[in-house]
């Protein structure tokens, strides 16, 4: 008997503009009640953790279950301090953009957990291959100054990449940030292949690669997963699933009927689905994950649930594909506010101390700004030679781009 024409199922998001959005597609775990498993187990026995979810914070701001980390209150201060900074930061160059100063910028709002626990989590040397929604993992440490950040933001004289990056998408190395490619999913194969060549020269640094969701659908996903599990490669393998991939639900990317953490099980990887949006469960398993991988016990592949609350841009506009209200209803809340309320109720914090600490990062980042618009914005004009354009480039320049340079009379 015919079941009739075949049909393609195309995935849809459980909420659109004038309909609110059922997070039920989530499936959370309560707090504390994922096990920890230990460091050397097998991939193959880590099927649980990525289809469950590992939380620490509760609903009333405590830190419960095997995943608590061993944090002092200054440790966690720091922490909090760190994304709110990432926030106020994000705020002056949303603002700067918006006055023509700054070209494009791309915010981490709502994510702020993610990358600066997992820079604390992490050890000088490591090398991070991040995405453009990762400044957190800068601006969590005093590797590179704010100016230098904003200079970069604002492409003037400053710009340690001279005006040949988008902002926001900076190269430190010195700070273990790889430079960010607006070509998605290149990050995981040269994570990789960073922490095979760290293998291979028997050093003790590991990698650590970011996507998002979006990009788990690019083929250099899989191929980096093939080259971490074949080879045990030291690497952490950061999946940010943020819900959208620009104006994309997540389902799109094959997040509906399982978890992009699911994947790595499948590869031969030991993976955990984690709540993005709790500081404490985002530094407790970066730590695992990083202990792993320097104990020659391979891959970690690591699925952070956490939302998008702004814009995919400043060249995007949210309310056309989702609810406006939609971050004031997702179900694991504001990274901020979880654990400002832990380190209340800890007595290690206060509403006084947060609003003081809120004026203070604003005017640090204020006076950050000022000082890098002394050397140009997008709306006062720059002051780069064109000869620098071919600096940096060849070794030695090859003779048309020599004849192109005295041509322009430099």
């Amino acid at each position: 008997m015919s079941a009739g024409p075949l049909r393609l199922h195309v995935p849809e998001p459980t909420g659109r503009p004038g309909h609110a959005t059922d997070f039920s597609y989530l499936r959370l775990s309560r707090a504390g009640e994922v096990r920890r498993p230990p460091i050397d187990v097998a991939p193959a026995a880590t099927g649980d953790l990525a289809d469950a979810l590992v939380r620490v914070l509760d609903d009333d701001g405590r830190a419960v279950g095997p995943w608590v980390p061993a944090l002092d209150a200054e440790q966690l201060r720091r922490g909090l301090r760190a994304m709110m900074k990432t926030r106020a930061y994000d705020a002056r160059m949303l603002i700067a953009q918006r006055q023509k100063k700054i070209s494009f910028y791309i915010q981490c709002l709502g994510e702020e957990a993610i990358a600066t626990a997992h820079a604390l989590a992490l050890q000088p040397g490591d090398m991070c291959f991040p995405t453009y929604r990762q400044q957190g993992l800068l601006l969590a440490r005093d590797d590179v100054p704010m100016v230098e950040m904003m200079c970069q933001a604002l492409s003037n004289e400053r710009d340690p990449l001279k005006g040949r990056q988008l902002p926001v998408l900076h190269s430190y190395k010195r700070a273990g940030f790889f430079t960010v490619s607006g070509n998605l999913a290149t990050q995981f194969i040269q994570a990789v292949g960073w922490g095979m060549a760290s293998a291979i020269k028997g050093d003790n640094k590991i990698a650590s690669g970011w996507i998002g969701d979006g990009a788990t659908a690019e083929a250099d996903f899989h191929n980096a997963l093939t080259f971490a599990h074949v080879y045990r490669a030291p690497v952490i393998l950061n999946v940010v699933n943020n819900q959208w991939a620009i104006s994309t639900f997540q389902a799109i990317a094959g997040g509906e009927g399982t978890t992009f953490a699911a994947r790595g099980v499948g590869a031969g990887i030991a993976s955990l689905r984690v709540d993005g949006n709790d500081f404490l469960a985002v530094y407790a398993v970066t730590r695992w994950a990083a202990e792993r991988a320097r104990s020659n016990l391979g891959p970690t592949l690591i699925e952070w649930v956490t939302y998008r609350a702004g814009p995919h841009s400043t060249s995007d506009d949210p309310s056309k594909y989702r609810p406006g209200d939609d971050w004031s209803h997702f179900p694991l809340g504001d990274p901020i506010a979880r654990l400002k309320q832990y380190l209340i109720k800890a007595g290690a914090w206060s509403e006084q101390e947060h609003e003081e600490t809120q004026k203070r990062l604003e005017a640090e980042v204020l006076a950050a700004q000022k000082e890098a618009e002394q050397y140009g914005t997008m709306a006062s004009g720059h002051t780069f030679s064109p000869a620098e354009m071919f600096d940096g480039i060849y070794k030695e320049l090859p003779e048309h781009l020599r004849v192109q340079r005295q041509q322009l009379g430099i």
